[in-house]
């Protein structure tokens, strides 16, 4: 064969997958382009997660040179759950004090870690929904300094989580910042706040929706970018109010984005660990990150926190169902 031929069968191999590409249908044509990207969330995304459950599933070994021993089948998630699994000591001790009287109930997996995080998850994305909403409308306006206004919104969002943990410990820190004094005054905090768990609580909360405010501000606001302009001038001739307005043409059509902006958020806020870590400390607000990170730090226990992980990986995946059906219903497509 010359080589003009091997030439020519070359090219014919290589143009038999772009001729059956183009006999598919839009759908097929799609899953091919994605199909990398699936596999490189398989890779990096569940292989980990099923490995996860993998290890949930075996015993603790913390006195052998193993991390784990052998299989117990759901016994750890029985343990976590009924509050039987070996757990840092101040996941227990944070009772009395901590000034939720719902931390006194259950084990300390759902009278701490779960409630604290499901907690935080619905305070701060509420206030952050309703503040970058507040945000995104003012940035949507054509006036005189946007760009700066713009500019303004979004360096909280750019100030790293240690960088924005410390600032928040050094204003509430009762030997160096105002914050403690004042809040005290005003009979709201105790002398010390960030050893107590209800006061952490709020600091932490309030230190992510100062942060974060700005990233749902900036996908809501491009949302209302996409809205047809003309959809407000014929309002405006109907005779239709700025409040009819919103409620029939702006709310109805930004809904998709922000219940995509309300999904991302929730899904990084279950896991907070970095805010806390940096601020006012796990032993004081812990999350089920926290006690993730302390179960294999402090205990050497993996498949504890293997169990804990997972568990978060669920309560997680049901908060994104829920989401996906909001999605749904409003008429969007993730």
């Amino acid at each position: 064969m010359s080589t003009e031929q091997q030439s020519d069968e070359g090219s014919r191999l290589l143009m038999r997958p772009l001729n059956w590409l183009e006999t598919q249908t839009e759908a097929v044509y799609a899953y091919f382009l994605l199909a990398p990207a699936f596999a490189l969330l398989g890779v990096v995304a569940f292989y980990p997660l099923i490995q996860t459950f993998r290890f949930s599933l075996l015993e603790d070994q913390t006195a052998a040179a193993e991390a784990f021993g052998g299989f117990v089948g759901l016994d750890n998630y029985i343990a976590v759950l009924t509050g039987n699994a070996r757990v840092p000591r101040q996941f227990i001790d944070i009772t009395t004090t901590s000034g939720f009287p719902f931390l006194e109930m259950g084990s300390p997996f759902l009278r701490q870690a779960l409630f604290v995080t499901l907690a935080f998850v619905i305070i701060s994305v509420f206030f952050e929904t309703l503040i970058g909403f507040g945000q995104a409308l003012v940035l949507d306006k054509d006036f005189k300094g946007n760009r700066w206004v713009r500019v303004a919104v979004i360096i909280p969002w750019a100030v790293p989580i240690v960088i924005q943990g410390m600032i928040f410990f050094l204003i509430f820190n009762p030997n160096v910042g105002f914050g403690s004094d004042l809040m005290q005054g005003l009979g709201l905090f105790g002398s010390n706040p960030l050893a107590n768990t209800r006061d952490s609580f709020i600091i932490v909360t309030v230190a992510d929706i100062w942060k974060t405010a700005a990233f749902m501000a900036l996908l809501i606001l491009a949302g209302l970018q996409s809205i047809d302009r003309s959809l407000y001038d014929v309002a405006k001739v109907s005779g239709a109010t700025p409040w009819q307005r919103f409620k029939y043409i702006t709310l109805p059509l930004v809904a998709p984005a922000l219940i995509v902006a309300m999904l991302f958020r929730t899904m990084d806020a279950m896991r907070i660990y970095g805010l806390i870590d940096s601020s006012v400390g796990c032993s004081t607000v812990p999350s089920m990150t926290c006690l993730v990170i302390i179960s294999l730090d402090q205990t050497r226990r993996w498949a504890t926190a293997s169990t804990v992980a997972f568990l978060t990986a669920v309560v997680i995946a049901l908060f994104v169902l829920v989401y996906l059906i909001f999605l749904r219903d409003s008429g969007g497509e993730l």
